[in-house]
Parts: C-alpha cells; sequence; structure tokens
C-alpha cells in the first residue's frame, strides 16, 4: 500500500526500504489484535519500554482502508517528537499497547482494530469503526514517574506527593546518565506536561492517588 503523506514522505520511504519482521501482540479484549510490524531495531537495547515508562516518540497516523495521512508529529506544531507514559492511557489503548518492549531507536508500523483506536464515534479525521496504522519510532525511554519505584525515588521527603523539583531531579538523572546534559527549557516541557495531565487540583503537587499508583502493582 502506498500512504499518502505530506511532510513525512520521505521519512517513511526510508523506513519502507528496511527488512521487515512481524509480531503479534493480542490486547486484553477478546477477539481483538494489534498488529505489530518491526521495522527498525538497533543491535543492542539496555532498556526495552514498560507500563510507567517515559517515552519520548514521533508517529504518525494513517487510515488502513486507503492510507490517507490524519496526523503527522513532525508537522504537528513545533513537530518536536511526542512525551507521554506508556500504559496509562495518555494515548489509544492499541499504542499503549504497540509500544511496549520498544528500544530506543526502533520503529515499528502498529494497525490497531477500532475499538482499541477511536471507536465508532471516530475522532476528527478519523471516520467510525476505522482502522488505524501508526508509523512510530522512539527516541529515548527511561523509568518514568508512573511506576511505584520512580515515585518512592521521587518522594524526597517521603510526603506522598511530588513538587515540580522533585520530579526535575529525577528526571535529570535519568536523562543524563548516557554523559548529554540537557537544557533547562527540555526538562521544564516534559514538567509542565506531566503536570497539566497529572495535577488534578491543579495544587502544584502530584498526589500519590493522581498518579494513581497504590491501585496497580505498576502503572
Amino acid at each position: 500500500m502506498m500512504w499518502k503523506s505530506v511532510s513525512c514522505t520521505l521519512w517513511l520511504f526510508i523506513v519502507s526500504q528496511l527488512t521487515l519482521w512481524s509480531v503479534w501482540v493480542t490486547a486484553q479484549e477478546p477477539d481483538e489484535d494489534v498488529k505489530i510490524e518491526v521495522l527498525f531495531k538497533p543491535e543492542q537495547c539496555e532498556q526495552q519500554s514498560k507500563r510507567g515508562d517515559l517515552m519520548n516518540v514521533h508517529y504518525d497516523g494513517f487510515l488502513a482502508k486507503d492510507g490517507t495521512q490524519f496526523y503527522c508529529s513532525r508537522s504537528d506544531k513545533t513537530g518536536h517528537p511526542q512525551w507521554f507514559v506508556l500504559g496509562v492511557g495518555q494515548v489509544i489503548k492499541g499504542l499503549d499497547v504497540g509500544m511496549m518492549d520498544m528500544c530506543a531507536g526502533e520503529k515499528r508500523k502498529i494497525t490497531v482494530p477500532p475499538t482499541l483506536a477511536f471507536g465508532e464515534a471516530g475522532k476528527g479525521p478519523v471516520p467510525p469503526n476505522a482502522t488505524v496504522v501508526f508509523e512510530v519510532e522512539l527516541f529515548s525511554v527511561s523509568r518514568g514517574p508512573r511506576s511505584m519505584e520512580a515515585f518512592g525515588n521521587m518522594d524526597l521527603n517521603k510526603d506522598k506527593s511530588l513538587t515540580k523539583e522533585e520530579v526535575r531531579q529525577y528526571l535529570k538523572l535519568e536523562f543524563e546518565k548516557d554523559g548529554k546534559p540537557r537544557d533547562e527549557p527540555f526538562y521544564e516541557e516534559i514538567l509542565n506536561d506531566i503536570f497539566h495531565k497529572n495535577d488534578g487540583n491543579k495544587d502544584g503537587h502530584i498526589s500519590a492517588k493522581e498518579y494513581n499508583i497504590y491501585e496497580h502493582d505498576e502503572l
């Protein structure tokens, strides 16, 4: 199938030349499958993504029916890769399933059935009951603040809530392990996104309940 793309055409062409191999991942719902095609995987993989990890990803969305592109993160707004926590509903469920066990640098093509995408109602340019396909590229993965382990490590004063400074210190340690320090705007962008999505009462703190970590073994 030839995908209809505007600003991502060159990247998709390069990806299409890579060796493909496939694996099926069955979602929790019966009779619903997310199809994963690994387009590229680096030889070395120090950490595979798991539920609760902080992901930095570029992804492009297409309609499976005719290849029409409905989203491209490289052309959306500033074109920066997207930040989200895996497995907690910040993206559609099919992506939460399809991006498990990925390595930094890995590229995948993920086909998602309607029930794990935008459902009977659809959304924006995606029509009702549409199967969708995402081309994803993972730039970095780190232990995100959705895990019990990370929450405990960040909660320096053990008051069961997190301040921006506590989260900032944790992120700096995680992202600077490779010896490449980032600038403050880099961290501020992540922090603003985390607190916007998780500080429910907007008091400047994220409680354990807001992170929901005590309702699951790991988020």
